[in-house]
Formats: C-alpha cells, structure tokens, sequence
C-alpha cells in the first residue's frame, strides 16, 4: 500500500457520487444535521438523480445517513456515549491488530510503516497528514494478517468519518502523534505484541481526549450562543 492510496471505504464501482459525498462528511464539508436534497446533490456534483439517490441509500446502508421525519435523508451524528464507545471499541481492535503485527508483520512492511510516518512528520498538518495517518493505520491492520478482525474495523472506520475533519488539523496533535507512531513501530521491529498493543491503545486514547474536548468546546461554545 503507498501514501498514494487511501483505503478508507472504497466507493461501490461507478458510483462517484458516494465517493464525493464520504469525503465529503470525512472533511466535514457534509456535515450531521445536514439535509441530503437530492436535486441540490445532483446539480452540485454534477450527476443525475439516480446516482444520487443510490449514493444516499448506501450512506443510510453505511449508518451515515439517517430519516428524520419531515426531513428526510439527514447527516447522521453521534452523541456523547457513542463517541466515547467508539473510541474504547477502537482501542481495543487497533490495539489487537498491533499486537499481532507485531508477530506477522514482514521487514518490508515495517519499512512501510516507518516510511508514511516520516511523510506524515513532513506533511506536518492538514489534509494530506490526514491522509497519510489513515493509510498509517491501514497498513498495520493488513500487517495484522486477520481477516475477521479487519472486516471488525470497518463499522467503526465509517463511523468515525460522522466526526468530521482530522484532529491532525491541529499542530500540537500531528506532532504527538508521529512520536506515539514511533513509540509503535519501536515494538514492532522488537517483535514485543504486547508493548505494540499498549502503545496503540495510549495512542488511540490520546486522540479519544481530544476528541471530547473538541466536543465540550463546541457544546460550550453553542451554549454561550443561544
């Protein structure tokens, strides 16, 4: 896998739009709450109603989307308990998978590793940090060698994507998470499972508590509004 790639839900084969759209609520662009009008969507992407319309069934599919009565189609979102269990959830399957990384992984699959993480500390923050986190963490799963516990991955990477823009927005978080990458990859090359797996979870913690304050910052900042 290269940085090229970003293996974070593959659109259904033709349909652009549910690609456009996922990266759309990936960046925050589309964001929960949002109604999903099917002809504002398709003169904005571009595309007939239908595609459209089968982009918008497979968010529902995908549990991105949501009915609201009298609304219809609505990006969905995630209340306080859900975050927190995602997290824990992820903690525990990306932890998992780093463990048995580190008894399968492959020397150059260990050089992957390091590689995208020294291209994640040069692209410092924004997007293409983003980008390059996610094929990070794809790359260990597969490294992983589980099938069973990649297709486990998959409800809670679409999950994550109804939290909008990368917490690698910010500076002082791409930063601390290029060295809890290394402390990672430390473990791996010392083939030592059990350091891989609590190096992962503190890692994914890590991203759970700033994840709430950015949470109780928006929610303060509503209060303080109305």
């Amino acid at each position: 896998m290269t940085i090229q790639d970003d293996p974070l839900l593959p659109c259904p084969q033709g349909n652009s739009a549910y690609q456009r759209l996922l990266d759309e609520v990936r960046d925050g662009t589309l964001p929960p709450g949002e109604r999903l009008r099917e002809i504002e969507l398709s003169e904005r992407l571009g595309v007939s109603r239908t595609p459209v319309r089968e982009a918008i069934r497979q968010l529902e599919a995908d549990g991105l989307v949501t009915h609201v009565p009298r609304l219809g189609a609505t990006g969905r979102s995630l209340d306080y308990a859900e975050v927190m269990e995602l997290y824990e959830m992820r903690a525990v399957l990306e932890g998992t998978a780093a463990r048995l990384a580190a008894r399968a992984a492959s020397d150059a699959e260990l050089d992957e590793l390091d590689m995208l993480n020294d291209r994640m500390a040069e692209a410092g923050t924004g997007p293409d940090a983003a980008r390059i986190n996610r094929v990070f963490h794809a790359t260990l799963l597969d490294a992983a060698k589980n099938r069973f516990l990649a297709n486990s991955m998959l409800p809670l990477q679409k999950a994550l994507l109804i939290l909008g823009s990368s917490q690698l927005l910010d500076g002082d978080r791409a930063g601390t998470a290029v060295a809890e990458h290394r402390r990672i990859m430390a473990a791996l090359k010392a083939r030592d499972g059990a350091a891989a797996e609590t190096g992962m979870r503190s890692h994914i913690q890590a991203a759970q508590r700033m994840r709430i304050r950015a949470l109780q910052d928006r929610d303060r900042t509503i209060d303080e509004n109305e």
